[in-house]
């Protein structure tokens, strides 16, 4: 798992910036846990469509409340110019992000951020699947405001 080793700072307003801790940090460890399970018992070479399935069983075992394919509105300028969706919200707070490709790329980061702005929510984590080990598919992405 990849974190970004950065230091809490505050901004011009006097709120603290940084990596989000605490009661979000402990979530999203459950969630990396959740994953480590399904990649352990699937192991790699599945569709999306079948590690998001297979996780919210596991959530849902494990009593983590989720919803999936939440739909987010896109404002330009105001105006709305439609919608997208997350793969899953967990406790209302937390953007999981699941891929099935060979590395995270840069663009899965880049729409990462966009989901997290549009959603006005800081961390989410993108997992690939198709990894020989699922830690090394995660990345977590915060959203500094």
């Amino acid at each position: 798992m990849n974190r970004q080793d950065t230091k809490d700072t505050k901004d011009a307003k006097g709120e603290v910036r940084g990596e989000p801790g605490g009661e979000l940090d402990r979530l999203a460890r459950c969630v990396i846990g959740a994953a480590i399970e399904v990649h352990r018992t699937l192991g790699p070479g599945f569709l999306e469509a079948i590690y998001e399935e297979a996780l919210c069983v596991e959530l849902s075992l494990r009593g983590i409340p989720f919803a999936r394919q939440v739909p987010i509105r896109v404002d330009y300028k105001g105006n709305l110019v439609g919608h997208a969706r997350m793969d899953l919200v967990v406790d209302g707070q937390l953007v999981v992000e699941l891929k099935a490709t060979e590395s995270i790329a840069p663009i899965h980061v880049a729409q990462t951020l966009s989901y997290l702005k549009a959603a006005r929510l800081r961390l989410d984590l993108v997992m690939t699947f198709k990894v020989a080990v699922l830690r090394a598919g995660v990345r977590r992405v915060v959203l500094f405001t």
